[in-house]
């Protein structure tokens, strides 16, 4: 199998694709971090009715869409398949069948170009989406990833392998605001439905639960705060449900954003009182583009004079880029992987270390 030729790291060329849920995506970054092309086909109107992602469209979509979505992303990069020096592909954490499709199309181009396979963690990758096209970040780092499956923070002295402090015990903090969406009847993905609709309400209206598991704990937890908009909305049972109208749906909506930035926050800081020789924070994920959690991140980071990496809005949600940049990593680390790689449906660090 052919290696990458030494010299400039940026002549350095690697594709990656994403396959993990609803996107199909590709994106070509070079060895300096650099995006040279980024495609991202989304399946939100085939999922629409349903108000969530169906396992078996979403995989025959990536079937579908896969093939084009790469032939994009090289073309609008200005190179051809024979410039590649790897590809990367997500196998890691998401939905089974999807993460067949990318793995398939991943080992039989790289097992055509004769260049290496690099497999890359999905939630990992969020974090240096925020590393990509920016300066040099100093660790050791804190890490946290909010998005549709996952609430985790981390301690990062390399984005290759972040250590694992906390994660939600039960829904991830992208999957509330789409279940409380549905319950408001907005559209999906909800998220950022959600978002809309609290702009316009007041988020003291309902004194909703933020969930507390210990002191010292940094885990999250928003089933407890899902049930209670639950009740807030549809009532409790046996009872007269309450008038849902437009100022309610407004309150409710502002009221449980503001209860989950509360969650994230107090967690951010317990992490923060416990390794205070970080000095930089990474994060990524969908909910990362929501402009109240982009606010409370900036706050909390300037109060800390620590450095705040925060994707551009394009790469919050899934996207080829931060798969290939952090291929990019683990090819430079000399890290690659054999044909028999393997999705998986769970993440190498959904284990809390001893």
């Amino acid at each position: 199998m052919n290696m990458p030729s030494s010299g400039d790291p940026t002549n350095t060329l690697v594709l990656g694709i994403e396959t993990s849920c609803d996107e199909t995506a590709a994106a070509v970054v070079d060895g300096g971090g650099r995006v040279r092309s980024s495609v991202v086909a989304t399946q939100h109107e085939l999922h629409a009715e349903y108000g969530g992602v169906v396992p078996e469209i979403a995989s025959r979509a990536h079937l579908e869409h896969l093939l084009p979505v790469i032939r994009r992303a090289v073309r609008e990069a200005g190179v051809t398949l024979s410039d590649l020096d790897a590809i990367a592909v997500g196998h890691r954490p998401g939905l089974i069948g999807a993460l067949l499709v990318g793995t398939s199309g991943a080992k039989g181009l790289a097992l055509a170009l004769d260049i290496p396979l690099v497999g890359v963690d999905h939630v990992h990758a969020h974090l240096v989406a925020g590393l990509l096209e920016s300066s040099p970040l100093e660790f050791p780092c804190l890490g946290l990833v909010v998005s549709g499956g996952h609430s985790s923070l981390y301690l990062v002295h390399d984005p290759i392998s972040p250590i694992l402090l906390g994660r939600t015990i039960d829904d991830a903090i992208g999957e509330a605001f789409d279940k409380v969406a549905a319950m408001l009847g907005l559209g999906h993905p909800g998220g950022p439905e959600v978002e809309r609709l609290a702009a316009s309400g007041d988020e003291n209206a309902f004194d909703f639960p933020v969930a507390n598991l210990g002191r010292d704990r940094i885990d999250f937890s928003f089933s407890g705060l899902k049930t209670a908009v639950l009740y807030a909305t549809k009532g409790h049972p046996g009872r007269t449900p309450p008038t849902l109208d437009e100022r309610r749906r407004a309150d409710l909506a502002a009221s449980f954003q503001s209860a989950a930035i509360k969650a994230v926050r107090r967690n951010l800081r317990r992490a923060f009182d416990q390794h205070p020789e970080v000095s930089g924070l990474l994060v990524g994920g969908g909910v990362s583009a929501n402009q109240a959690v982009r606010a409370m991140l900036q706050t909390e980071a300037a109060a800390r004079s620590i450095d705040l990496r925060l994707p551009p809005l394009e790469w919050c949600v899934d996207n080829g880029a931060m798969i290939a940049g952090l291929g990019v990593r683990r090819l430079a680390a000399g890290e690659t992987d054999g044909l028999d790689l393997a999705p998986a449906a769970t993440s190498r660090s959904s284990i809390l270390p001893s």
